[in-house]
């Protein structure tokens, strides 16, 4: 029973970078911008973080230069899709190969520039990482382990995910975002406005994302920075947000599942025989199955807004 609920843990908090980029994804695609570069604003987003975090000693600093490095570079895909109207596709697969080298780029010239041969965060940031005790709730048996002793992160995904969902179903202007993403033409012709809502709501995307990225650099590399230490978990939040259905709340259990997928390698006994390499490729292919099984969905209801991947040009409306 003990290690069922370690398991259950660990998959909570495994899943927590996938949740972050599910969600940037998601309210990416809610104004009708299908973004593929979630791997490569995460890698951008570690990468940032992970140097204010080095250069300042701030825990808070790094969360805020990862959150606005991921905006910036998100922008910077608004720019091209928005504004010049590029191919949606194509310039997030260019924002994933870019942010991807960036990152690693950054690393491996940060490493000669300290004249080390492996960067570490300083030990005032790794302990604001560990788990938090919340005295009298932590001790409590299988709940205190299950709901009250994780890492700062697992507990802003999970804020930041039941905050998106009031904000896209419970106020006017989350009612105007899923217009644009399902007419932006209607939605201009009543008044809202099409490309300023676009490009925050890109950004804010983007930053989610860069926020997913400090996760993976932090805690699953335990502050030692790490050539591709993202390692496709972008992919497997942009097939996450078919499988969460656009809905924030849905992808919070998403991305726990997939977390188990990962973790379940460590607590299948290895005696049983089967390859290390298997459980390496289980996420993928049940990411693959989302894809496919999302392809033969008829369903109206909770499918992709409309206009996703489609640039909106207001002279053509």
């Amino acid at each position: 029973m003990s290690m069922f609920i370690s398991f259950l843990a660990a998959a909570i908090t495994a899943g927590t970078p996938i949740l972050f980029g599910t969600l940037g994804e998601i309210i990416t695609e809610k104004v009708g911008h299908l973004n593929l570069g979630v791997e490569g604003m995460m890698a951008i987003g570690a990468c940032a973080g992970f140097m204010v975090g080095y250069s300042t000693d701030s825990f808070f600093l790094a969360l805020i230069a990862a959150f606005a490095a991921g905006m910036l570079a998100a922008l910077l895909y608004g720019l091209l899709t928005i504004t010049l109207m590029a191919n949606q596709n194509v310039t997030g697969l260019t924002l994933t190969i870019f942010g991807v080298g960036f990152a690693n780029f950054c690393g491996f010239y940060a490493r000669k520039a300290y004249g080390v041969e492996s960067l570490k965060l300083p030990e005032n940031i790794t302990s604001q990482m560990r788990n938090i005790n919340i005295p009298g709730l932590s001790d409590i048996p299988v709940i205190g382990q299950l709901f009250f002793s994780y890492n700062p992160f697992v507990y802003l995904g999970i804020i930041t995910a039941i905050l998106l969902s009031i904000y896209l179903n419970k106020t006017k202007t989350g009612l105007n975002i899923r217009a644009i993403g399902e007419n932006p033409a209607s939605a201009d012709a009543a008044g809202i406005k099409v490309t300023k809502w676009k490009y925050i709501n890109v950004g804010l995307g983007g930053g989610i994302c860069g926020i997913g990225g400090a996760f993976t650099i932090m805690i699953i590399n335990k502050g030692v920075w790490i050539s591709d230490c993202v390692g496709g978990l972008g992919w497997i939040a942009v097939a996450l947000v078919i499988f969460a259905s656009w809905s924030p709340t849905k992808a919070i259990f998403g991305s726990f599942v997939f977390g188990a997928l990962r973790q379940l390698k460590y607590y299948v006994p290895s005696s049983i025989g089967i390859p290390g390499a298997l459980y390496d490729m289980l996420p993928y292919v049940i990411t693959t199955i989302v894809l496919v099984a999302a392809s033969v969905r008829s369903s109206k209801k909770n499918s992709q807004p409309a206009s996703c991947g489609i640039n909106y040009f207001r002279e053509e409306r």
